[in-house]
């Protein structure tokens, strides 16, 4: 009996110490040892960040804590480095072994020294940068993948790369679109079990969705799954037909524009994986046109538009789908990041995915079988539904949220939504979410005598109603309305803890962290650190000199702890709403090249300023066209070229302000660029096939007629007082 007690002792002991085992930390790895147990066990080697999310479950989240709240004061830049373009930058970077891979505009791919800051190599894609004008909201990329050794890369005209991890050499490279259409790709991909999962974007333009898997070794595909139906509504031989008879085809009418357009549904964003259940989750997004009216007359549910789809990832078959907006018709996309967590409702341990998408309200559901937990507004200015009906799932909606009438009244969220591509955190710490949310207001109106424009912006909303002298009092609310917040978010309480205000929208993604800390970046250009906990006022911050929107990361060399960010002036608040929605015309420019910002505690580095020049308001010509064609002129401008040179011809500073340039100045030297295409190669595309010769000449005359505007109101307000 002893002897048996002491044996029994001695298992109790090996299995007291195989429990302290599991979260030990586990032995360096290179790039080439990545894999799916390596992501995994991520939380065992949290030194490094291997994912696009630092684990499976998308949590932002890092256990590192050398950083924290009582010294975070004394943070300061490690390294910077510039990243060759003045484009966006939306990039989570990718560290392991000491390097750092993150990505700039145009998917250009760069390794570093993560500790010292040298680049090792660069690798750019050669994007035929007129491709440009497919992409809705600026040419950004949001990061790499690795993978046993490869760096996987998505391109902006629809190809997959794979990189050799030392060198950057190119293995092999798929295009995965129809590149005869208006896609893109801007996401990250994921890699599960082998699998290099992707998606695309360019539903504004008219395209059909889908995801697929590429094997990782040779770039083969393995699988694909549509999320809108053929339209013939017959099988396409993909993962997605068996589903798409049983449950997605009968959500669609058989006329409207979607049978011309693809009817949208392009997942672009938010993906997340769960190895226990082995199910991957992907947000879908919005339907083309946004219009349901000319999408679908039927006004059907339009399966699998704004839901989240989980499916197997290595044959796509389909488990589940929860679709947060039945017949979407605002551009209120579910593409937003996704993240898995296990919380206590009710008494009760619940796996769940998360997601706040643009819709304004915040969602719980199981993640095995996809029921709805809750759904609350995590900003309580959103007007186009009242709640979210838990026993149907369905929004009930507002009256004339649908804007069936003429015009519809100022609506929150707009197309940008209550939360855009801004990656949000949670820490296991304090149990919140941290959402970067905003509110922009928008005026949703139907486009009368709309038609399908191939390649073309093809909403079947009226962007220029917003400009009509009718819609003046919602513009001025609209204007008072916008503002960002930094919410803490209680997936329990289903309310929030704190919010930080901002005056201005659109600001960064989050990391929280170990040390009881928020970092994230803001329109303001400064990057900052708030207690995880109780909010408040920043407990450090940094002049980025222009902003640093993207998902920041942590990682750890040599015992110190590193925080990084890429920091750009781009993307598409900044593109398409002009200097009104910037603090400070000095900070804005053609000239502006992004950056990688690298911080530790004690980093002395110098940020040498980056300030561009600003043109001079001087007109190219004077006033020409009568009222009626400056009107048309306005329409088509509003339509086709204010997501790039801004609103109200105010451009945002990342392209030509065509208000000071030369190029409106004559009608010869306007259509070379518009109609000829003499700038393609710089981006600047031609609308041979979109506008007429004389639609060209009437935008001239708008922009003309807002040159002299604006140069007036410049001159006039530079005069001294009498």
């Amino acid at each position: 009996m002893k002897r048996f007690g002491a044996w029994l002792g001695g298992v109790a002991l090996l299995a007291l110490a195989a429990c302290g085992e599991s979260n030990a930390p586990l032995p360096a790895i290179t790039a080439a040892d990545v894999d799916g147990a390596a992501i995994i066990a991520a939380d065992r080697r949290p030194d490094i960040w291997i994912s696009h999310g630092r684990t499976y479950s998308e949590q932002r989240y890092s256990p590192l804590k050398l950083v924290n709240d009582t010294n975070v004061k004394d943070l300061g830049l490690a390294w910077t480095s510039e990243l060759d373009t003045n484009r966006g930058m939306e990039s989570t970077p990718i560290v392991i072994d000491g390097v750092m891979y993150v990505t700039s505009a145009w998917s250009v791919v760069y390794a570093y020294n993560a500790k010292t800051g040298e680049r090792l190599w660069k690798f750019d894609p050669e994007v035929d940068k007129s491709r440009g004008v497919s992409a809705c909201c600026d040419v950004v990329n949001r990061g790499v993948a690795i993978w046993q050794g490869n760096v996987f890369v998505g391109t902006i005209d629809g190809r997959l790369i794979a990189l050799d991890t030392k060198t950057g050499a190119k293995k092999w490279d798929v295009v995965t679109v129809d590149q005869s259409k208006p896609y893109t790709i801007t996401g990250a991909p994921r890699v599960i079990k082998g699998n290099v999962i992707i998606g695309n974007g360019g539903a504004e333009f008219g395209v059909r969705g889908y995801i697929t898997a590429y094997s990782a070794a040779d770039g083969k595909q393995v699988w694909r799954f549509f999320t809108t139906p053929n339209p013939t509504k017959t099988a396409d031989g993909a993962a997605s037909d068996k589903v798409f008879a049983e449950k997605a085809n009968e959500t669609w009418g058989d006329t409207g524009e979607w049978t011309e357009s693809g009817g949208g549904g392009t997942a672009w964003d938010g993906m997340a994986y769960d190895p226990d259940l082995d199910i991957m989750y992907v947000g879908i997004g919005n339907g083309s046109p946004w219009n349901q009216r000319l999408r679908d007359p039927a006004a059907k549910d339009n399966l699998f538009l704004s839901s989240i789809l989980a499916i197997k990832p290595e044959t796509g078959e389909y488990v589940w789908h929860y679709q947060t907006t039945p017949g979407e018709t605002w551009d209120y996309t579910a593409t937003q990041p996704l993240m898995l967590a296990e919380l206590k409702i009710d008494g009760k341990d619940r796996k769940v995915v998360m997601q706040a998408p643009k819709n304004g309200f915040f969602y719980v559901i199981d993640r095995k079988t996809g029921e709805l937990i809750s759904a609350d507004k995590y900003q309580d200015n959103v007007n186009w539904a009242t709640h979210v009906d838990l026993k149907t799932g369905r929004p009930v909606e507002a009256a004339n949220a649908r804007y069936e009438s003429p015009q519809s009244a100022l609506q929150i969220p707009g197309p940008l939504g209550s939360h855009n591509w801004h990656p949000m955190a949670f820490s296991p710490d304090t149990g919140l979410v941290y959402i970067p949310a905003h509110t922009l207001p928008t005026i949703y109106a139907n486009m009368e005598n709309f038609r399908y424009r191939p390649g073309a912006w093809n909403t079947g909303t009226d962007f220029a109603a917003a400009a009509l002298p009718t819609a003046m009092a919602e513009r001025i609310a609209a204007g008072a309305a916008s503002k960002g917040q930094l919410v803490a978010w209680d997936p329990i309480a289903k309310k929030p803890r704190w919010v930080v205000d901002y005056p201005n929208a659109w600001n960064g993604g989050v990391l929280a962290t170990g040390g009881n800390l928020v970092f994230q970046g803001a329109l303001d250009g400064r990057f900052r650190a708030y207690d995880a906990a109780k909010g408040g006022e920043p407990l450090w911050q940094f002049d980025t000199q222009y902003p640093a929107l993207s998902g920041p990361i942590s990682y750890e060399i040599d015992g110190e702890q590193y925080i990084a960010v890429t920091a750009g002036w781009g993307t598409a608040l900044p593109l398409a709403g002009g200097t009104g929605n910037r603090d400070g015309a000095a900070r804005m420019g053609a000239s502006v090249m992004g950056r990688v910002l690298v911080y530790k505690i004690g980093g002395a580095a110098k940020l040498e300023p980056n300030y561009p020049f600003v043109p001079d308001p001087v007109p190219t010509a004077e006033d020409f066209g009568s009222a009626a064609v400056v009107e048309h002129g306005k329409e088509l401008y509003f339509n086709n070229c204010m997501v790039c040179h801004g609103d109200s011809v105010q451009s945002g500073g990342i392209v030509t302000d065509l208000r000071w340039s030369g190029v409106p100045a004559t009608k010869d030297g306007f259509a070379e660029v518009v109609i000829d295409g003499k700038y393609a190669s710089s981006g600047m595309a031609s609308f041979k096939q979109k506008l007429a010769p004389e639609d060209v000449e009437a935008i001239r005359a708008y922009i003309v007629n807002r040159s002299n505007e604006d140069a007036a109101a410049i001159k006039a307000a530079a005069q001294p007082p009498k």
